[in-house]
């Protein structure tokens, strides 16, 4: 089939180089300058998997969704490396660790509690985990609390830049056309209208995110990282701190690397990263990890998350386009199963 998608952020790389795999001649329209260009929440985003988590704010769908992607990922990077080996992209399933200072622990006990209850039956060995003090600083030495600790087991990470980047190589070896700074004015049943002209294809994907809000009362909601250098701190899994105000994260990266954010802020915002949250997230991050007292900051940067009035993923398929939009800040735990799905239904 000849296929259009508007937008290039992580669900247009994806079904670009999905459905190039298939046989399928793709066509992708993007208003970004140029593939490196970090406009789509996509490149912002930490990369943590994590759907025992994430049942904290979102339904069992999304939970069962993020299960089957954990599997799908696996499979995606390995066709990626496949295809273009020169671009390897970190996939790990190692777990998460939840942490909780002293003091904060009624509030983590209401978390763990709150998991349990939504976790089905099926799913119970992928429940938290508690940890004794001695098991956590045996396995992770750099974490410091004298609060609580829990493993969540089925979780992963991937990063994000690598998987972004290495997706479009991969498209581009396939024989995907890339339309840059392009802006697509509107979608119709087999057509992508454009600033420049009109497009006609056999199936048109409508993934442009906060950029669909003519079609769709889709809002960005405003989030901040800090990538850090610190080549002293050895980090084997990511970390979510039960703080006060915001569920801090620090995921490691290759080359001694810690993305730390998790600020979510109703605002459509892309100024710099505030003195705010500079301070906050930083200080959070130190208060596990003292020896990042010591890291360099070497790179921060906002984005806008795409999300729904309810926050949930919404996938609309009609005959000749699919609309799929809302990932809010669950884009890269549920993406695959949407495009999997979405090929799914376009084929049936």
């Amino acid at each position: 089939m000849k296929i259009g998608i508007a937008g290039a952020g992580l669900l247009g790389r994806l079904l670009a180089f999905q459905l190039a795999r298939a046989g399928h001649a793709v066509t992708v329209f993007d208003p970004a300058a140029n593939a490196d260009a970090r406009v789509a929440a996509g490149w912002t985003a930490a990369g943590m998997l994590s759907p025992m988590a994430e049942l904290e704010t979102a339904n069992l769908a999304v939970f069962e969704q993020g299960v089957r992607s954990l599997a799908l990922w696996q499979g995606i990077v390995s066709q990626l490396q496949d295809v273009v080996p020169s671009h390897p992209v970190m996939f790990k399933q190692l777990g998460s660790l939840l942490l909780a200072h002293k003091g904060d622990e009624g509030a983590a006990k209401r978390m763990i509690d709150l998991l349990a209850h939504k976790t089905p039956s099926q799913y119970a060995e992928h429940a938290p985990q508690a940890l004794s003090s001695m098991a956590l600083r045996s396995a992770n030495p750099a974490i410091h609390t004298s609060g609580s600790a829990w493993l969540l087991p089925i979780e992963g990470q991937i990063d994000t830049v690598q998987a972004m980047t290495a997706m479009t190589a991969a498209a581009t070896k396939l024989g995907v056309t890339w339309h840059w700074n392009e802006s697509v004015i509107s979608l119709q049943q087999g057509v992508i209208k454009t600033v420049k002209e009109d497009f006609s294809f056999d199936w048109v994907f409508d993934v442009r995110g906060t950029g669909a809000k003519s079609d769709l009362t889709v809002r960005g909601v405003r989030g901040e990282i800090f990538w850090l250098h610190a080549p002293n701190v050895e980090l084997k899994r990511p970390i979510r701190l039960l703080h006060p105000r915001h569920r801090v994260y620090l995921v490691p990266r290759d080359g001694n690397r810690i993305v730390v954010g998790a600020s979510e802020i109703e605002s459509e915002d892309r100024s710099p990263i505030s003195l705010r949250s500079t301070v906050e997230l930083l200080a959070a991050a130190h208060s596990v990890i003292p020896e990042l007292a010591e890291a360099r900051i070497i790179h921060s940067e906002t984005n806008l998350r795409p999300a729904l009035l309810d926050n949930l993923p919404r996938l609309d398929v009609q005959d000749g386009i699919t609309r799929i939009n809302g990932l809010f800040r669950h884009g890269w735990l549920i993406a695959p199963v949407l495009v999997e799905q979405a090929m799914n239904k376009m084929c049936s």
